[in-house]
């Protein structure tokens, strides 16, 4: 009989195209894939380590699955199996322990691990990785848009941040492989594609003769590709004037970026390792907003680092209060073992960080709020999802290129899956807008 597989993954887009990678491979290969917790003969759970919380969501998704089927081929991967495998080694039930280096290669190993013809943990060391391991896969379970990882791993050594040591240094999918992919998933009908990786500014650097990430940006532009491209999460340091150029000009990238800020005071830059200053986020925010009328600017931000006073605080809080910024990821801080910034002197009370990351989401609720509502009465080009709203309504939800969720009051009656469409917007909210399709 066909064996059953599910995945259950946490963390970020490289996480989540990792999976999908390996899902469809191993869906080739005769597995059948079923829902997480739908008791699969086999579970593969990939892992995060970003915070404490999600290694705590990585214990509790085992735990769960665990639960849920006593008698399923538990195998953990990821960032947390890199960086802490004897936590799941720990674990009665989990069968078999991967690491980032070694989760590629899950389809080949899996026949010999359900032999029990290979040590149980499988996790070598990634600081030394010189490869970048390409998976190509071109469709996408429950997915419109589709993901490409064009970089893995990391050079910087940012004091609060484990990810180096769980992902190793950074390498980088050649630029002719990246176009040959991006006309594949054109030619699968994707219209969005988002391109993703650990430290996606530092692309290229590696390879010989070394490329950027504004020249591949400059290649994507011109050669055949899905008319729709996202970008993951871009570093301060990384904007380029070429690379603010081409965003300022492009007619496919999307309008819409994700900048790590973490904190907008000098002090605690320069103690995060950040290598620049709140002027410096100013300036380069300003420029972007006012290069890219409409632009959605993403931040994530950074509460309670050791030495955070309440001055600090009140600086990164009023410098991005003052700032376009569109919405806010808010991450307490975490002491993370084997980072310089687990031994830094002034650790803050956990109390005092709770209040602090509230106040800061109090604010991105603010921030996103004023953001939909200057959309009312205004024209966007919305990519509709391949699944309609929750709770029976069944009307359409999809994304437009500046990254506003809209929910689209009318065209219910046509298939409009994977579409795009010209809709205007006529209310607003903190989770998004609805808009009306200008034909029906």
């Amino acid at each position: 009989m066909t064996k059953t597989i599910a995945f259950g993954t946490l963390g970020c887009k490289v996480n989540q195209f990792e999976s999908e990678t390996l899902l469809a491979m191993l869906e080739e290969r005769g597995y059948r894939p079923v829902p997480f917790g739908a008791g699969a003969d086999i579970t593969i759970i990939n892992t995060c380590t970003v915070t404490h919380r999600a290694d705590f969501d990585s214990r509790r998704m085992v735990r769960k699955a665990l639960r849920n089927n006593p008698d399923s081929f538990i195998i953990v991967t990821g960032c947390y199996s890199q960086v802490s495998p004897e936590t799941f080694a720990r674990m009665e039930g989990v069968r078999y322990l991967l690491g980032n280096r070694e989760k590629h290669q899950i389809p080949d190993l899996l026949p010999l691990m359900e032999k029990g013809r290979l040590p149980s943990i499988q996790v070598g060391d990634i600081r030394d990785e010189k490869t970048f391991h390409e998976i190509p896969v071109y469709r996408f379970h429950r997915h419109t848009r589709a993901f490409l990882k064009i970089q893995d791993g990391c050079n910087s050594r940012c004091s609060y941040c484990i990810v180096p040591h769980a992902r190793g240094p950074s390498r980088s999918l050649p630029p002719e492989r990246v176009m040959e992919a991006l006309r594949v998933l054109k030619e699968k009908d994707f219209k969005e594609v988002v391109l993703t990786g650990i430290h996606i500014g530092s692309y290229g650097w590696d390879l010989q003769p070394p490329v950027s990430l504004e020249g591949l940006l400059r290649r994507v532009e011109v050669e055949e590709s899905s008319h729709r491209i996202r970008l993951s999460s871009i570093e301060p340091l990384d904007f380029s004037p070429g690379l603010l150029s081409i965003l300022s000009q492009s007619e496919k990238v999307c309008s819409h970026l994700h900048i790590p800020i973490q904190s907008g005071d000098d002090e605690i830059l320069k103690r995060m390792s950040r290598n620049y200053g709140r002027s410096f986020l100013s300036d380069l925010i300003l420029k972007l907003h006012e290069r890219t009328p409409g632009i959605s600017i993403g931040a994530d931000v950074i509460v309670g680092f050791p030495g955070e006073t309440d001055e600090n605080f009140e600086n990164s809080h009023r410098l991005i209060d003052s700032l376009p910024i569109s919405y806010l990821h808010v991450f307490p801080f975490s002491r993370r073992k084997g980072t310089s910034g687990a031994q830094l002197p002034g650790q803050v009370d956990v109390k005092k960080i709770k209040q602090r990351a509230n106040r800061m989401r109090e604010l991105g609720r603010r921030k996103r709020q004023i953001f939909y509502h200057r959309f009312l009465g205004e024209e966007l080009d919305v990519l509709v999802e391949d699944r309609r709203e929750r709770g029976g309504s069944g009307r359409w939800r999809g994304f437009s290129k500046n990254y506003i969720s809209v929910l689209l009051l009318n065209g219910g009656r046509l298939d409009l899956a994977n579409q795009e469409r010209r809709v205007t917007v006529t209310e607003s909210n903190d989770q998004g807008v609805i808009a009306k399709i200008a034909e029906d």
